[in-house]
C-alpha cells in the first residue's frame, strides 16, 4: 500500500504523560483511567482509539451509502466503545460499534453498518485481533 496521507504523534510519560501530534493540533495531557488506578481526569489511549475509530467508521458508512445510492439520514451517528481488560498474557481491547440511522428500516441499517465494517480501515486493522460487535439502531 502506498499511503495517501501520513501523520505522526509522540507520547512522553506513557499513560500518565502527554501526547502531541507533529502538526501541533493535538497537545494533551494523559491520565490513567480511574478504573485502572489513576485519577481519570484526562484523555487516555482508549479515548483516542474510540474517537478515531468512530470518525473513521462514519466515513466508511458514508462511502458505503453513496456507493449503494442511499442517503444517510440527518442525525446519524457512530458511537464506539473501547474496553480494556486483562487477557491471557497482559491486557487486551474490545470494541462495540453502534451505528444509529434514524428513519431507515432495520434491515437497511444493519446492512449498511455491516458493509461499513468491511471497508473501515480501523475495522480492517483490528479484525481477528480484538473482539468487535457491530450494532445498528434506527
Amino acid at each position: 500500500m502506498t499511503p495517501l496521507y501520513t501523520t505522526t504523534a509522540t507520547a512522553t510519560g506513557g499513560r500518565s504523560g502527554r501526547v502531541t501530534s507533529a502538526d501541533g493540533i493535538i497537545d494533551l495531557v494523559l491520565a490513567m483511567p480511574k478504573e485502572l488506578g489513576g485519577p481519570g481526569n484526562a484523555a487516555n489511549p482508549e479515548t483516542f482509539f474510540a474517537s478515531g475509530y468512530a470518525a473513521c467508521f462514519q466515513g466508511a458508512l458514508g462511502l458505503v451509502a453513496r456507493n449503494q445510492k442511499i442517503t444517510l439520514p440527518a442525525g446519524n451517528t457512530v458511537t464506539v466503545t473501547i474496553g480494556i481488560g486483562k487477557d491471557e498474557t497482559s491486557f487486551g481491547l474490545n470494541a462495540k460499534i453502534v451505528v444509529h440511522l434514524p428513519g431507515l428500516d432495520q434491515a437497511t441499517a444493519t446492512a449498511l453498518a455491516n458493509a461499513a465494517h468491511q471497508v473501515c480501515p480501523y475495522s480492517k486493522a483490528t479484525r481477528g485481533n480484538i473482539e468487535s460487535v457491530v450494532e445498528a439502531t434506527v
